[in-house]
C-alpha cells in the first residue's frame, strides 16, 4: 500500500506530533518551526504514533506490525526536502527507529561507476556510510536515464538488495522533481512497492516565503524596517507570479536575505558611532534592486 497525500493551507485539523512521549523534543520542535510543510508534519505524526504503539504492543505481549519507511520526496528545489530528511533522521533516532539517525546525501556520481564492477563497489560504500541512518538520493531518476546498458541500473539493484538486508536500520529517501520522480517509479515496478510513503513538497506561497525570510533574518539578529517589510512583500508577490520550477523557493529567499545583509553592511560600514539598532535594521534600500530578476 502506498501512502500518498497532498494537503493545502486550509487543512486545519492536523494531528499534533506526540512530543510528550520523548525525553528530547528538540528535533520535533525543529520540524514544527519550519514554515508550511503540513503534509510532511502530518505524515511524520502518523509514522511516529505507529512506532510508539507497536512498541507498547510488544511490551504487552501483543502482535506488533512493522512498516517500510523508505520514502519518495517529490517537489521543486528549495521546498525543504533535504532539511526535512535531516530532521527525520534525528527524530527516527529519538524513537529508536534508527540507531544513528544521520543523513548521507548522494547523487548519481556517488553511486555509479565508469566500468564493470565499479558501480556496485561505490554504491556499497555509500550504503555502509548510511547504515543506521538515512541515505538521501537527490535527482534519483538520473539513475535510470542512461538506458539498459547504463551502470545506473546496477546501482538500483545494489540499493534494493541493501534495503532488504538492512531494513531494520536503514532508510532510503529518493528525491527530485515531481514529474520525473513519478515517471522513474513507473518505469521501475520493483521500486514502487519498496517506497510506500510518497510526500509532495509544494511550492511556497508568497506569505510563506515572507515568513521564511523573517525567520532567516531573526536567526541572524536582524530586523526589517516597515518600508522594507512592505517592499519585500511586494517583491515576493512578483516572484510568485513569474517563477518557474527552477526558481528555488526558500533557496531564493536565503540568497535574497544574505545579499541584503551584505548591502546593509556596505551602507553602514563608514558610519560613525554605530549603535545596536544600526547593526540590526535592514532598510528597503538594502534589498537588491534586481530582486525579481534573480530567478
Amino acid at each position: 500500500m502506498v501512502i500518498s497525500m497532498k494537503f493545502t493551507d486550509n487543512d486545519n485539523n492536523l494531528p499534533s506530533l506526540p512530543t510528550d512521549s520523548f525525553p528530547n523534543k528538540d528535533s520535533f520542535k525543529e520540524l514544527e518551526k519550519l514554515i508550511g510543510l503540513k503534509e510532511v508534519k502530518k505524515t511524520l505524526a502518523e509514522v511516529t504514533a505507529f512506532s510508539l504503539i507497536q512498541t507498547k504492543r510488544t511490551q504487552l505481549n501483543l502482535k506488533a506490525d512493522s512498516t517500510v519507511l523508505h520514502m519518495l520526496f517529490k517537489g521543486n528545489p528549495g521546498t525543504g526536502k533535504t532539511t526535512v530528511a535531516r530532521i527525520l533522521g534525528n527524530i527516527f533516532k529519538e524513537i529508536n527507529v534508527l540507531s544513528k539517525g544521520h543523513l548521507v546525501e548522494a547523487e548519481r556520481a556517488d553511486l555509479v561507476g565508469e566500468f564493470i564492477g565499479h558501480t556496485a563497489q561505490k554504491t556499497k560504500e555509500m550504503i555502509k556510510r548510511s547504515l543506521g541512518g538515512i541515505m538521501f538520493i537527490d535527482e534519483a531518476y538520473t539513475l535510470s536515464q542512461g538506458g539498459e546498458r547504463d551502470f545506473g541500473q546496477e546501482a538500483i539493484a545494489t540499493l534494493v538488495k541493501a534495503m532488504e538486508d538492512y531494513r531494520q536500520d536503514f532508510i532510503v529517501i529518493l528525491a527530485g522533481y515531481s514529474a520525473e520522480m513519478s515517471k522513474f517509479i513507473r518505469s521501475n515496478p520493483g521500486l514502487r512497492s519498496r517506497f510506500p510513503i510518497h510526500i509532495d513538497f509544494c511550492d511556497y506561497d508568497s506569505e510563506e516565503l515572507f515568513q521564511i525570510a523573517l525567520q532567516m533574518y531573526a536567526e541572524r539578529d536582524y530586523q526589517l524596517s516597515s518600508r522594507c517589510r512592505w517592499k519585500l512583500k511586494n517583491e515576493l508577490n512578483n516572484f510568485i507570479r513569474t517563477r518557474h520550477p527552477n526558481s528555488g523557493n526558500a533557496r531564493y529567499v536565503r540568497n535574497l536575505v544574505e545579499k541584503s545583509i551584505r548591502l546593509q553592511a556596505l551602507r553602514i560600514v563608514d558610519k560613525e558611532g554605530l549603535n545596536r539598532r544600526d547593526l540590526m535594521i535592514i532598510e528597503d534600500s538594502d534589498l537588491p534592486e534586481t530582486l525579481n530578476l534573480n530567478h
